[in-house]
């Protein structure tokens, strides 16, 4: 469910509280958007964040077009500043742009990543062209350490080819900011492409109780819908999204879709572990 509201001049944030899975199977289509869709992330000159208290992750997107945008502290940090207790991953879903920490410019293109560690005071975002402008989406979680900012492309990714264009799930996961290629305290992001003529991803479905995570879905076309499958294995909801919407998914819940149309998606997790195969996985005839 929605929790309290606040806008200030560019930056707007909603609170979401934690579910219990016993309470979320009673849920109807509209209280399951409620409580786990995030439908509006960009909006020119405004930076828009949801705070999850599932490992109170936040989830924001935020698009410079006429000036540069800072990342503002928000009221529940109760912090001097964003990062005084927080790491962060940010991805460039749109035109090129780049991201200033503490003075030092990161130049980011389509889908290239950055991580920036605990303590970085001053974090600005901007666009290269402002009829094309940079998207930048974010996840953040607390972190007990520092690390150093780096830029992260796919260059640098762990990458997974799995899937098949038979089974309609051949897909390449980009591991980009993970510890096999940089050091986190517990955020681990990467990005999912998949091939044309395939729609399903993380099919097997799983779960893992020792994180939450939250996907973040694009390069869908207009009028192209995905289905994105959340809920306890034995009894599964569905929500349908558009392009340029995240979801979040609770650490009972799977998380797995079909779509109408090829897809990619950014994953974002954070918890109890840094191993990625910490996974419970459930047949897919075993799912109700």
């Amino acid at each position: 469910m929605l929790g309290n509201n606040s806008t200030s001049m560019k930056t707007n944030y909603q609170i979401r509280y934690s579910s219990n899975p016993a309470d979320a199977r009673h849920y109807d289509t509209q209280r399951l958007r409620s409580e786990f869709l995030i439908e509006k992330l960009f909006a020119a000159d405004e930076a828009n964040m949801v705070y999850s208290m599932h490992d109170r992750m936040i989830v924001g997107g935020l698009m410079p077009v006429s000036e540069q945008l800072r990342l503002e502290v928000i009221d529940p940090l109760k912090s001097e500043f964003f990062t005084e207790r927080r790491e962060v991953g940010i991805f460039n879903v749109g035109g090129s742009g780049s991201v200033t920490v503490g003075g030092e410019v990161f130049r980011l293109g389509f889908k290239e990543a950055l991580y920036v560690g605990r303590g970085s005071r001053d974090v600005f975002f901007a666009s290269d062209d402002a009829a094309n402008p940079a998207k930048f989406y974010f996840n953040s979680t607390t972190a007990h350490a520092e690390y150093p900012c780096r830029k992260i492309t796919k260059g640098d990714a762990v990458v997974a080819h799995m899937g098949s264009l038979e089974m309609s799930n051949e897909r390449n996961i980009n591991k980009m900011l993970v510890n096999q290629v940089l050091p986190t305290c517990q955020l681990q992001m990467g990005m999912t492409e998949l091939q044309p003529g395939s729609v399903w991803n993380t099919m097997p479905a799983h779960v893992h109780s020792r994180r939450m995570e939250a996907y973040f879905y694009f390069e869908l076309p207009a009028g192209q819908a995905v289905c994105h499958l959340m809920g306890e294995p034995q009894e599964t909801r569905h929500i349908w999204m558009h392009g340029e919407q995240a979801v979040i998914s609770p650490e009972w819940s799977i998380h797995s879709a079909a779509a109408t149309h090829n897809y990619t998606f950014i994953w974002g997790m954070g918890g109890e572990n840094l191993d990625y195969g910490d996974q419970d996985f459930y047949e897919i005839t075993d799912l109700r």
